[in-house]
């Protein structure tokens, strides 16, 4: 069993729980509020058909993500685990479903998730700084490539540049939630646009679920987080609430500083109104808050991404296992598991395929999402002995909602791109092969 550090003391599993209350509710909001904020409400509006429509297709939407999290918080406090959902699915429904999740988060769902990160940065620092679409990649990976480092070297400083990074891209949110939701430059937005149909709200209400995922990626660092089973539901529950709040009153202040046309037509309504509030300013002043809005979601990634491989690692789930398992003697971090993640980010991002690989795969994450909400139907009913301190409020009406919201999302999916959603199944069951293989070996 590993010492205790000056960081923190360790887990049986030699890692330090260095991960503060603070730092854990900085990568639930900073892992959410990405680049999606400020180009969404467009999207949501035109699909709702009115502003009331959108702010309702918004609200709704935190609903339910709000009540999926809530219900994997339970999990999440009765099997306080690095790894996430990973180890959840594992526990509740056996070997083969938590290393399903766990090879596509390995080896295509987060790294490609990470190269979109480090791309959308490289493209917005091109408005500063023209630059060709090789540079753009350099610049890319040479980001990743610093948060690397730094993560490498502690998880503290991983921790400390998610808050700062969270408290930075706040800022101009907040500036445009302080002066627009008091401005008077659209007197009555409630009139605006037309009705509002059934399917129309369903479909604004998907593109708000979209904006909303990201939350589930603190639970991969359980085991690195202080007192995790009291502080993971309230750090899951907190931070979800908090962006709700914040998405619902930042598209209330857009709608009453710009026309309804005006939003409808932008691709960014968040610069539209940041021009409209403080003038031209505004437009550079977004930007960079876009910018660091990137960064910060970057490094939550990046973060939360090596947690899977270096608990599959452990258990011997993949190859070279005995490297992804390791931690940095020194450091005591898992430096192995964060430069394969690094290293299949860079690939994706010099092949371009990034955006295409995580299109492929919505639907089969939100199979194993779905799975880990139900599954705090299987911990109560199965699992009683895993009792964790957090209990879901309202059950089994919260779950119920996660569930159902899960279900709609994969619906949707199915109908609007069926080709793709067998495609990403497709891809999942590579997985297979290789773990009857390691299993073999293992005997």
């Amino acid at each position: 069993m590993a010492k205790p550090s000056r960081e923190g003391a360790s887990t049986p599993q030699g890692q330090n729980r260095t991960l503060s209350f603070v730092q854990a509710l900085a990568i639930v909001v900073g892992m959410i509020i990405g680049s999606g904020i400020f180009l969404k409400p467009s999207i949501v509006l035109e699909q709702a058909g009115s502003p009331v429509g959108s702010l309702l297709a918004w609200v709704a939407g935190g609903l339910i993500t709000l009540a999926a999290a809530l219900s994997v918080a339970e999990v999440a406090s009765a099997i306080p685990k690095t790894g996430g959902l990973y180890t959840y699915l594992q526990d509740l429904y056996g070997d083969v479903w938590g290393y399903l999740l766990g090879w596509v988060q390995t080896i295509i769902s987060y790294p490609a998730s990470i190269a979109a990160q480090a791309i959308a940065f490289a493209t917005y620092a091109a408005i500063f700084c023209p630059m060709t679409g090789g540079q753009q990649k350099v610049v890319a990976i040479a980001v990743m490539a610093f948060l690397l480092a730094m993560n490498i070297l502690s998880t503290q400083y991983g921790g400390v540049i998610q808050t700062l990074s969270t408290v930075g891209k706040l800022i101009p949110v907040a500036a445009i939630i302080g002066f627009g939701v008091f401005s008077t430059l659209v007197p009555d937005f409630t009139q605006a646009g037309g009705g509002m149909s059934a399917t129309g709200f369903g479909a604004a209400i998907l593109s708000t679920l979209w904006a909303y995922d990201g939350w589930i990626g603190v639970t991969n660092m359980a085991g690195e987080l202080k007192n995790p089973g009291k502080n993971l539901p309230k750090v899951i529950a907190l931070g979800v609430s908090f962006v709700v709040l914040v998405y619902a009153l930042f598209n209330l202040a857009i709608f009453k500083v710009l026309p309804y046309e005006t939003v409808v037509a932008s691709a960014t309504p968040g610069a539209e109104a940041a021009v409209a509030l403080f003038g031209q300013g505004g437009a550079t002043f977004i930007t960079i808050g876009i910018m660091v809005s990137v960064f910060g979601a970057l490094n939550g990634y990046l973060m939360t991404a090596a947690r899977v491989p270096l608990a599959m690692g452990k258990q011997d789930k993949l190859p070279f296992s005995r490297v992804l398992g390791k931690l940095h003697p020194k450091f005591q971090t898992p430096c192995n598991a964060l430069i394969l993640q690094c290293v299949l980010a860079a690939a994706y991002i010099l092949s371009g395929s990034f955006n295409t690989l995580t299109d492929l795969l919505i639907f089969v994450l939100w199979i194993f999402f779905a799975m880990g909400v139900f599954g705090v139907f299987l911990l109560r009913k199965k699992h009683p002995d895993k009792k964790g301190p957090y209990r879901v409020p309202l059950y089994p009406l919260t779950p119920i909602v996660g569930v159902l919201g899960a279900a709609y999302i994969l619906g949707s999916t199915i109908l609007s791109s069926p080709g793709q959603s067998l495609v990403g199944i497709g891809l999942t069951l590579i997985g297979l092969p290789v773990y009857y293989y390691k299993k073999k070996q293992s005997r």
